[in-house]
């Protein structure tokens, strides 16, 4: 191909980066070649030349050269991926619970794992394509649940969408609200576990611990929505940060294991009497903002053997869902990053003033 191409940016593409642009339209272009054609003018946006860290917008036209010969390379066989048969399009579906333009949250059942991996054939990322519904591309995961927890999953419909996903979960204005059913009674009804976590030697990475020199910060809070004698609780847990098994671990670490949850409670984590051997935690809700503005709010139902064992233990199915308390931007991680950048440039500014200042002759 010897010719000038010209493209036009799409909407999912709004306020992206040009190297960014590529990255996801132009692969095989790498950031060294969109280099050297920003300084020899041949990249340009409307007309005008370009550089890699430019923002581009909707409608705009790039002009890219011709793409460059490449040395043959023995080709590795592209794997394809299986079509779907009708079942599991069926199976796929049947688990949305919202679907806009930007978004699909989906209510993952136990047992379904979200990526595939050693042994793991079943998997979301294996149905995605049953989700793409009057798209042309399948959605993307933007957030992962264990394969034993069940509930609320987001999944992006474009690359604008995955984007602004990502950024509301890394600067942790996404909430996320889990139930579970824990084994004993804490004795504080509403409290915050913080104990940083990190993988545990000889487990290949399976496994988490609380490592208090070497771990990563993490914080859980906890809220008793109903007790079961001493026997077992009903908690609300909402996670403010991301680590692996963050949940199973704090809870497991203050005493009250998850209920089923062999991997961190051991024997200690089943309750007799009828209830389930599996895993009783529950994404229940989900709230993020939207990138088109508003909220995506959405909660799941229950699966059968949690509802189950709620109704055994006598709890009320009405009392769950408690208000979720609003954290301001400034108490979130990012808002934190920003203030502190915020100060440190307004001390510098100061500073320069009081430089400038005692430079001055008297009049």
């Amino acid at each position: 191909m010897n010719e000038v191409r010209q493209f036009t940016v799409a909407p999912d593409d709004d306020g992206i980066r040009l190297d960014r642009w590529f990255k996801r339209h132009l692969p095989d272009v790498g950031f060294a070649q969109v280099s050297r054609w920003a300084r020899t003018g041949q990249l340009r946006v409307d007309g005008k030349r370009a550089t890699p860290g430019d923002r581009i917008e909707t409608g705009q036209v790039l002009r890219v050269p011709p793409a460059e010969p490449k040395p043959e390379a023995k080709a590795r066989p592209k794997r394809e991926r299986a079509p779907l048969s009708p079942d599991q399009i069926a199976y796929a579906q049947d688990m949305v619970i919202h679907r806009d333009a930007q978004a699909i949250v989906i209510n993952k059942p136990p047992g379904l794992a979200t990526q595939g991996g050693t042994k793991t054939h079943d998997h979301v990322d294996g149905l995605l394509d049953a989700l793409a519904f009057e798209r042309d591309d399948r959605p993307k995961l933007v957030h992962r649940l264990d394969k034993d927890t069940s509930g609320a999953l987001l999944l992006a419909r474009s690359a604008r969408a995955a984007a602004f996903f990502a950024k509301s979960f890394s600067g942790r204005t996404a909430r996320k609200v889990y139930w579970a059913l824990i084994v004993g009674v804490p004795s504080i009804e509403d409290g915050m576990v913080e104990l940083p976590l990190a993988k545990q030697p000889g487990t290949g990475g399976e496994k988490m611990h609380v490592d208090e020199k070497a771990g990563s910060p993490a914080r859980t809070r906890y809220r008793v929505i109903e007790r079961a004698g001493n026997r077992a609780a009903w908690v609300e847990l909402q996670p403010f940060t991301g680590r692996t098994h963050q949940l199973r671990v704090h809870m497991a670490a203050i005493g009250h294991p998850i209920v089923g949850d062999g991997k961190y409670g051991g024997q200690d984590a089943f309750l007799t009497g009828g209830i389930s051997r599996k895993m009783h935690l529950h994404a229940r809700r989900i709230r993020i903002d939207h990138p088109d503005g508003g909220r995506v709010d959405v909660t799941a139902e229950p699966p059968q053997h949690f509802a189950d064992s709620v109704a055994h233990l006598g709890f009320d199915p009405h009392l769950g869902d408690l208000p979720i308390d609003e954290i301001k931007f400034s108490e979130t991680p990012e808002g934190k990053r920003k203030a502190a950048s915020a100060a440190a440039k307004a001390r510098r500014k100061e500073r320069k003033g009081e430089r400038r200042g005692r430079g001055r002759t008297p009049a």
